[in-house]
C-alpha cells in the first residue's frame, strides 16, 4: 500500500513530461513532411519547377544528416532541458523564416536550419524521457513520446496539406511555428531541470558507428526511407497532374500512404 502512494504523485509529473516531449516531436513530424503536399503550390509561387520544390525535402535531410551528430556531440555538457528548449526553438525560427522567405534560396536555407535539430531532439528526447521512470517502463516511456511523430505522420500532415492549399502553403508554416512555441512553453513548464552527463565521452559515441550492427541498422533505414519518402515527396504533383484530383484527395492519400 505504502508503494502505491510513493509512485502516484511522482509518475504525474513525469507523465506531463513525456507529453511535453510528445508535443515537440509532434511539431517536427509535421514540419519534416508538410512540404510533400504543398510542393505544386510552393513551386508555383517562387517560380521553380516541382524536382527544385522537391530538393526542399533533400535539404531537410542534409540537415539532419549534419544536425544530428554535430549538435549531441557538441552540446553533452549542456543541460538537458535546456538543451531541449533549445532545440525546439531552432526548429520555430526555422519555420517562421519559411513563412517569410522571399525566394526559393532562403526557403531552401530556412529548411535546413528547421532540420538541425531533429535528430539531436529525438536522441535527446529518447534519453530523458527514459531516464524519468523506472527501468521496466522506459521503453512505454520513448514509446509515448514518438507517438507525437505518429500522430502528425497520419492526421496533421495531411491537415496541414489541406490547410497550405486551401490558404496559401505559407500558412502551414506560420501554423508550425505557432506549434513550436507551444513545445517550447511545454517543455519549460513540464520538464524537470535535468543535468547534463559529465561523463561522456566524444570519441566513445563515434566510435559506436564502427560496429557491424549498427552499420547495417542504418543502411537498412536508408533503404526503407528512401523507398518511402520518394513516392511520399511527390505524390501531391503525381496526383493533381496526371489524375487532376482534388485537394481533398491529395490529403486523404497522404492519410492512407502513412
Amino acid at each position: 500500500m505504502t508503494g502505491i502512494v510513493d509512485v502516484t504523485p511522482v509518475s504525474a509529473p513525469h507523465e506531463r513530461s513525456i507529453t511535453a516531449l510528445a508535443v515537440g516531436a509532434f511539431g517536427i513530424g509535421v514540419t519534416e513532411f508538410a512540404p510533400m503536399g504543398l510542393l505544386p503550390g510552393i513551386a508555383g509561387d517562387l517560380a521553380v519547377s516541382i524536382p527544385a520544390a522537391g530538393l526542399l525535402v533533400s535539404a531537410y535531410a542534409i540537415g539532419v544528416l549534419l544536425g544530428a551528430p554535430l549538435i549531441t556531440l557538441t552540446t553533452t555538457r549542456v543541460p538537458r532541458r535546456t538543451l531541449l528548449i533549445a532545440l525546439i526553438g531552432i526548429f520555430t525560427i526555422g519555420n517562421l523564416l519559411s513563412a517569410l522567405a522571399g525566394s526559393y534560396t532562403m526557403l531552401l536555407v530556412a529548411r535546413v536550419i528547421t532540420s538541425l535539430n531533429h535528430g539531436a531532439f529525438f536522441g535527446v528526447g529518447s534519453v530523458v524521457a527514459a531516464s524519468l521512470v523506472s527501468a521496466e517502463k522506459r521503453a512505454a516511456a520513448i514509446s509515448k513520446m514518438f507517438l507525437g511523430l505518429t500522430i502528425a505522420t497520419i492526421g496533421s500532415v495531411p491537415l496541414a496539406t489541406w490547410f497550405g492549399n486551401s490558404f496559401g502553403w505559407r500558412s502551414a508554416f506560420w501554423g508550425i511555428a505557432a506549434l513550436g512555441m507551444v513545445a517550447i512553453a511545454a517543455l519549460r513548464m513540464a520538464l524537470p531541470s535535468l543535468p547534463a552527463n559529465r561523463n561522456s565521452n566524444m570519441m566513445a559515441e563515434l566510435r559506436v558507428l564502427g560496429r557491424g550492427p549498427v552499420l547495417a541498422a542504418m543502411a537498412l533505414t536508408v533503404l526503407g526511407s528512401s523507398a518511402l519518402f520518394t513516392v511520399f515527396t511527390y505524390i501531391a504533383p503525381i496526383l493533381r497532374e496526371e489524375t487532376r484530383v482534388s485537394t481533398g484527395f491529395v490529403t486523404a492519400m497522404l492519410m492512407l500512404l502513412a
